[in-house]
């Protein structure tokens, strides 16, 4: 959509002029991971209008393959107007203007799961399930179960006032359920099921290989089956020449490259909360030793389910000046490190660095810092990185990373 920001602070009522800006929790991922060198296509219908041109022309200016995007002829693009403040509190407003907007008719129809099938990672939302029942369809048609189904990302990015008619928790649980790596707040978990401890909603949500539950300025928690692994090898660095492409990839990564495994089937669906062990890395023995040598079980003995691991990440300090956009922000980071093959608490931290770019600003949208700051701040160890003290500007000038 076209996002109008607020020139102040203040009701909708008392803000004289908005600026244009673009809007989108998918396409908000799509910018920032091509800000980091990944090769990404945006998926989705606009309306064959002036908005419909910006939303096209900003996204693809950050160098995002938008060659899967539709034109609608008889649907206009959607708008929708918000305050400046944050959207936990009772001030925050938001008008929406997309009933009936090209993006609310999309279906299975429109984008077929060919346009996406050649991805590493897929990258949905909530928002979209709750525009109408033909894209609550799609969502359901692009989460399936299916040989070489791309690693499916789902953020469940809950938003009340889509949702009047109510069905927004069973239906968001059910998407969920269905995902390989899955993002929800503690805050979102709470009110859609009633559980905001992170243990709880790991046990409502056993079914994603990675979940990842976000605790707002006390940082992240990541629950991980200990089986589980990015099954294909990282891409290669930004800059390097990218391997071969399929022939109908459009030059997309999290959209294309190379076709990539589902996850085995013990991992994506064993069910049930099972045992945590804290500390241990990805797919790896825990750090109190190495893994004992594995014994063929007994004849008639069930398959032990995999287990979890558990990674707390606390959130880097920060001055906000405004603080919408993060979550997307988080996602892309994650994902970016994901891609690159990095180790979960790397990649939450990378997630904490992108939403930090973003609260910095005043916008929804932030370039992400650059690799290399964001590199050596992740590899910052637990002290140094318990004092990060991030400021507008950081970004771009290592002396707003502070530290006392």
């Amino acid at each position: 959509m076209v996002t109008f920001l607020p020139s102040r602070p203040g009701r909708l009522a008392d803000v004289p002029s908005f600026t244009r800006a673009i809007g989108g929790a998918e396409s908000n991922v799509a910018c920032a991971l091509a800000g980091v060198g990944h090769r990404v296509r945006w998926v989705g219908r606009v309306g064959r209008d002036g908005f419909g041109d910006h939303l096209v022309d900003t996204i693809a200016s950050y160098g995002v393959d938008v060659g899967g995007v539709g034109r609608d002829p008889d649907r206009p693009t959607g708008v929708y107007f918000r305050t400046d403040s944050d959207r936990a509190t009772s001030a925050h407003e938001v008008v929406y203007y997309r009933a009936g907007s090209a993006a609310s008719a999309m279906s299975p129809a429109t984008v077929p799961y060919e346009s996406v099938a050649d991805a590493r990672i897929l990258h949905l939302t909530g928002i979209t399930a709750a525009l109408s029942a033909s894209c609550l369809a799609l969502v359901r048609e692009l989460t399936a179960p299916r040989p070489g189904r791309p690693l499916v990302s789902f953020d469940v990015n809950h938003r009340p006032g889509l949702w009047r008619e109510g069905g927004a928790a069973e239906v968001l649980l059910s998407l969920a359920r269905r995902a390989d790596v899955v993002f929800v707040g503690a805050d979102e978990a709470e009110r859609l099921w009633g559980a905001a401890d992170p243990a709880a909603i790991r046990g409502l949500l056993a079914e994603p290989a990675v979940l990842v539950v976000k605790r707002g300025a006390e940082g992240a928690v990541a629950f991980e089956r200990c089986a589980a692994s990015f099954p294909t090898p990282p891409l290669p660095e930004p800059g390097l020449r990218p391997g071969p492409r399929a022939s109908n990839a459009g030059g997309a990564e999290v959209q294309s490259v190379r076709r990539l495994r589902t996850l085995p089937e013990a991992v994506r669906g064993s069910g049930g909360l099972p045992p945590v062990r804290e500390g241990a890395g990805w797919g790896k023995a825990p750090r109190s030793g190495p893994a004992p040598a594995p014994t063929a079980p007994a004849p008639g003995t069930p398959a032990p389910r995999p287990r979890d691991t558990l990674t707390p990440t606390p959130a880097p300090r920060v001055t906000v000046l405004s603080p919408v956009g993060a979550g997307d922000a988080f996602a892309a980071g994650f994902l970016s490190a994901t891609l690159r093959g990095l180790a979960v608490k790397e990649r939450l931290r990378h997630g904490h660095l992108a939403a930090a770019a973003v609260l910095t600003v005043p916008g929804d949208f932030a370039a992400p810092p650059r690799r290399d700051l964001a590199d050596r701040l992740v590899a910052l160890d637990d002290v140094a990185w318990g004092t990060l003290h991030l400021g507008p500007g950081w970004t771009g000038d290592d002396q707003e990373v502070r530290t006392p």
